[in-house]
């Protein structure tokens, strides 16, 4: 059994011993492997800002590093939940990426979580005039600061 089959069947047993009745498809993006959940009620599974998504995404992919080797990144969502927040975030980036160019002003963003940081990075992978820097530390929330680059 391959890493992203072994996910969705860890993933399936959480949920049923949760009590959930829902469908796992997993789906291919840009960023690698999704689990992506269909359920009549996803408010339950989503929690307070995707939290529970969050915690079910950590569990899943510790078991798959427990027993795999190298196993692949898999994300967690559940309706589409992940993947209309991931659009939000993009806007907001290049929002204030646009007003650090306009203004010069370095701008700090909402505290994000590990995951939503790696997509900041992303965004700005390409952009010759913009950076992302994060505070160090032990904390699970951080600001990020949109920048000019220093020459």
């Amino acid at each position: 059994m391959n890493a992203q089959d072994a996910a969705k069947k860890v993933l399936d047993t959480m949920l049923g011993h949760l009590g959930f009745t829902a469908t796992i498809e997993l789906e291919e993006d840009a960023e690698g492997h999704c689990l992506q959940i269909q359920t009549a009620d996803p408010a339950l599974l989503i929690g307070h800002e995707g939290d529970r998504l969050d915690d079910l995404q950590y569990l899943v992919n510790r078991l798959l590093r427990k027993h795999y080797e190298e196993p692949p990144r898999i994300k967690v969502d559940c309706n589409h939940f992940r993947s209309m927040q991931e659009q939000k975030l993009r806007e907001e980036v290049l929002s204030l990426a646009d007003k650090v160019r306009g203004s010069g002003r370095p701008f700090q963003m909402r505290p994000l979580n590990a995951y939503y940081r790696r997509l900041v990075y992303q965004f700005l992978l390409n952009d010759s005039e913009i950076e992302a820097t994060s505070p160090s530390g032990e904390s699970r929330l951080k600001r990020i600061t949109l920048q000019q680059k220093q020459s």
